[in-house]
């Protein structure tokens, strides 16, 4: 079991920066594959950016290629999200997952394949 919660969300002029950090409590955290995902009021929960168990080769949505970094420190059992160059289609809440897959390369970008969430950081961009 792990309980995970974000934190770092805010209100940012675009072109801005924010991190979003997501701490996890409870056993095991370096053996979950980590995931971002984001929702905008009235759309569906989409994928932003994955980092697997040894934290290489992270992947990202192509809309934040580029401008995101997904980022893991096991020894504080965080995951972070460096969003730079922020644009007004960020806006969204950003929720952090764990994925306890068997494959330590795992970088799964759909929803169902993750195992818990966080309740979400409000990140809000304006132009």
């Amino acid at each position: 079991q792990v309980q995970l919660v974000e934190s770092g969300g805010g209100a940012v002029q675009a072109g801005g920066s924010l991190r979003l950090s997501c701490a996890a409590s409870g056993r095991g955290f370096s053996t979950y594959a980590m995931g971002w995902f984001r929702q905008a009021p009235g759309k569906e929960r989409e994928f932003v950016a994955v980092v697997s168990v040894s934290g290489n080769n992270p992947t990202y949505a192509d809309s934040v290629k580029g401008r995101f970094t997904i980022s893991r420190d096991n020894a504080k059992n965080t995951v972070y999200l460096q969003m730079n160059s922020l644009k007004p289609e960020d806006t969204a809440v950003y929720y952090c997952a764990a994925d306890h897959s068997p494959d330590p390369k795992a970088r799964a970008k759909t929803a169902r394949e993750y195992d818990y969430w966080g309740q979400g950081t409000q990140v809000t961009v304006s132009s």
